[in-house]
């Protein structure tokens, strides 16, 4: 893995940190409480399985916890469209956080790439 001692190094734990964040900033009000709990649930979901896969044994094991955070990810983008169609937050806002669920995912794409390609 490289020099990379901590989880809180890694870009994808820093991506998945700033879009937690600004779920719980987005619908710190929202009274759609099955909503609410989902996004939140895969954005803690999305930053959790990253730091939990960085301590596995194996790089075959951070592959799959890189995964599920990358699933997890695909989730808050798709929930904002549902956020924007419902009017919970801004069209502006829920492009730009779509957008940087996008990011995480393809950060993910590539870590597991490379730790693929490490073996």
């Amino acid at each position: 893995m490289g020099t990379v001692k901590n989880f809180e190094d890694l870009e994808i734990w820093k991506i998945s940190r700033e879009l937690i964040n600004l779920i719980y900033s987005d619908f710190r009000k929202c009274k759609d409480f099955t909503f609410k709990d989902q996004i939140t649930r895969a954005g803690i979901s999305s930053m959790n399985n990253i730091s939990e896969g960085f301590y596995r044994n194996s790089d075959a094991e951070f592959r799959h916890f890189l995964n599920i955070s990358k699933g997890s990810a695909g989730e808050i983008k798709s929930m904002y469209y549902i956020a924007e169609d419902q009017k919970y937050i801004l069209p502006e806002a829920a492009d730009d956080r779509r957008k940087l669920a996008q990011r995480l995912i393809n950060a993910n794409g590539s870590l597991m790439k490379y730790l693929k390609s490490s073996i």
